[in-house]
């Protein structure tokens, strides 16, 4: 987005709302993948811990197969919904007197797994499916939305409805989680901005070549797909609506804002929609570009407005943070993996250091492999299981992953790889098996 750079896109309601909050520019998804990130968010804990390592609904163990894919791996079995033993950041906040609402992309689980059924009391377009199934413009073809005006855009009514509820609930304490489909694919646009980005990307200099090959699949190296320029475009005017209602209604100065998103922007596969460079990789991927986001919180009244932390943090962290606000008591054996980040952004206190960890135990569909990863400080180190290889990095000195350092500081490689495997192992991660029909 622009406020991080990309002189193609533009996201001046998302810019605006960075100037007011502490931005974390080492802020992670919980996987490179949604739905994985999502129960993250909603659990406060690690996805080998909360059992959701794929995005629900993708094939794993013998059912791989059917899809022609004889890899040397079989894609481990996942959980495939959100567990009902846990506690979600909604339930909390609704036992502690908040009116919960939720708008928008699930992915968690089907009937019987929906947002009513974690803690939602109200539930706008919220399903099984992750991918916009009517598109982005009505109808919708969504059962949790109802069609009114034809050619309605769909994150223009997710902010409508969100403004409506927190309208309704402006004299309360509320949770809105506003989870747009944007920026999924199947990708759409209107013609007004089609052209307009396409009028851009020429006015730029559009590149020789677009892409260049990953290990499985084409990776997309430019910024210049008006199509996914104008849907980011119209994601940015929804939060904007959202950003001016809560002026509007002089709430501004007592609501908690967050925004982030569930993986990288899809470089491979899918629609090859955009490019996360100078990071490497995408959505699906291990690597920077697959599970470091936009991650922002703005708390009214905070002396860090508008000021950058380069503390490690990920979306298991909302969950503390959020009730830590509210002045609810924290639920450590729920949130085990998350830290409030509240004493970092009143008060610039030091935080801890910890180890963070991502699990995938599967075949991505944009060309990554069952891996897993760890970073620890300034290192990150991957370990992949078809190979039983690892690389490490030292993030501050090569953010962007193009020296793979295992070979020449291999004491501190084993170190970090002992420290992954024995925390899945105590975690009860599941792993994926050797396929026999190689």
């Amino acid at each position: 987005m622009s406020f991080v750079g990309s002189s193609y896109y533009e996201t001046p309601n998302i810019d605006r709302l960075a100037s007011r909050s502490m931005v974390f520019n080492q802020g992670y998804a919980g996987s490179r993948v949604c739905s994985p990130s999502r129960a993250t968010i909603m659990t406060g804990k690690f996805t080998a811990r909360h059992g959701i390592t794929n995005w629900i609904g993708e094939k794993s163990g013998e059912d791989w197969r059917s899809m022609k894919r004889h890899d040397k791996l079989l894609p481990a079995e996942y959980v495939h919904s959100l567990p009902k033993k846990d506690i979600t950041i909604a339930e909390a906040l609704q036992n502690n007197g908040y009116t919960t609402f939720f708008a928008g992309k699930w992915h968690l689980g089907d009937e019987g797994s929906y947002p009513e059924d974690h803690g939602f009391e109200y539930n706008i377009g919220g399903w099984d499916k992750g991918s916009p199934m009517g598109g982005y413009f009505s109808p919708f073809g969504n059962p949790k939305l109802k069609d009114k005006v034809n050619g309605e855009n769909l994150s223009i009514r997710l902010s409508k409805e969100t403004n409506d509820f927190i309208s309704t609930y402006r004299d309360s304490t509320f949770f809105a989680f506003l989870s747009f489909y944007a920026v999924h694919g199947p990708i759409e646009t209107t013609q007004e901005k089609w052209n307009k980005y396409r009028e851009k990307a020429v006015s730029q200099n559009i590149a020789d070549q677009g892409f260049k090959m990953e290990k499985k699949l084409p990776i997309r190296i430019t910024q210049d797909n008006p199509v996914y320029a104008g849907l980011v475009e119209t994601m940015d005017e929804a939060i904007g609506m959202v950003l001016d209602k809560l002026d509007e209604l002089g709430l501004d100065d007592n609501t908690i804002i967050i925004f982030t998103s569930d993986n990288g922007g899809v470089s491979s596969g899918d629609s090859f929609s955009t490019s996360n460079l100078p990071f490497r990789g995408g959505k699906g991927y291990h690597w920077e570009g697959g599970i470091k986001e936009p991650f922002m919180i703005y708390v009214p009244g905070h002396t860090n407005k508008g000021k950058k932390s380069e503390y490690p943090v990920t979306g298991a962290d909302f969950y503390p943070t959020i009730l830590d606000y509210a002045n609810i008591e924290l639920m450590p054996n729920q949130h085990k993996d998350g830290i409030s980040l509240k004493g970092l952004i009143n008060e610039n206190s030091n935080m801890p250091e910890r180890s963070l960890f991502w699990h995938y135990p599967h075949y991505g569909n944009q060309g990554g492999d069952p891996s897993s990863v760890i970073r620890k400080g300034n290192w990150k180190l991957i370990h992949y299981y078809e190979e039983n290889t690892n690389e490490l990095y030292n993030l501050i000195e090569d953010p962007f992953e193009k020296q793979n350092l295992a070979t020449s500081k291999p004491e501190l490689a084993e170190s970090l790889s002992k420290e992954l495997m024995n925390w899945l192992i105590k975690v009860d991660a599941r792993f994926q098996e050797i396929s026999h029909l190689l």
